[in-house]
């Protein structure tokens, strides 16, 4: 199974902020618990004593105003904290892919950003496993997000997309509807609000 972990950046509602971001990244299923221990090693470098409570979010690294953060002095110093976390991520298996989707809000007026990125990546992550497919790889894929009240609406549209499909096309590989999960219990888990492996989103 090929496990597509999303998270937004911005916020679907706010006026003030002209894009929102959708995006995250694949992994095959047998390699996330690597994602898991090198953050771990790297969060142990933050705070030997309590690694579990480092909490990997871009903007609160950046803005230096919280613990551990604060102790950093230069900007410098809280981006290499963000460059080694996109590292681990850039020496990963061959297998690991990068999925975002930044839309423009007023080039869709009328129309929920959230759904027009969550429609967007969906059709992208079918289409990459079409192309492992055609390899010979057959699994099929899952995309997990953090816990949000668009839940019920993502799964009716990932499930209208089989059968209505996409801007694009029907959709054929997802195995499931998107499972939903609390950010804050795992590193596995994909919000840049908490344990961030795809902090990027937010850079």
């Amino acid at each position: 199974m090929h496990l597509l972990y999303l998270d937004d950046s911005g916020s679907a509602s706010n006026q003030n902020e002209d894009y929102f971001v959708l995006g995250g990244f694949s992994i095959y299923e047998a390699q996330a618990n690597y994602f898991v221990q090198e953050m771990d090693k790297l969060a142990a470098t933050i705070n030997a004593a309590d690694p579990h409570s480092i909490e990997f979010h871009a903007s609160e690294i950046f803005r230096r105003h919280d613990l551990p953060w604060r102790t950093m002095k230069t900007k410098e110093e809280a981006q290499g904290v963000i460059k080694a976390v996109l590292n681990i991520f850039k020496r990963s298996y061959d297998t690991a892919r990068a999925f975002a989707c930044a839309v423009h809000k007023a080039s869709f007026p009328g129309r929920d950003p959230v759904e027009v990125a969550f429609e967007d990546l969906c059709s992208r992550f079918d289409q990459y496993l079409d192309r492992l497919r055609a390899q010979g790889d057959r699994q099929r894929g899952i995309i997990i997000l953090d816990e949000t009240t668009y839940e019920t609406i993502l799964q009716r549209m990932a499930r209208e997309f089989r059968t209505r499909g996409t801007r694009w096309g029907f959709v054929h590989n997802l195995a499931e509807v998107p499972l939903f999960a609390d950010s804050r219990v795992s590193r596995r888990s994909p919000s840049c609000r908490s344990h961030c492996i795809c902090g990027f989103q937010t850079l």
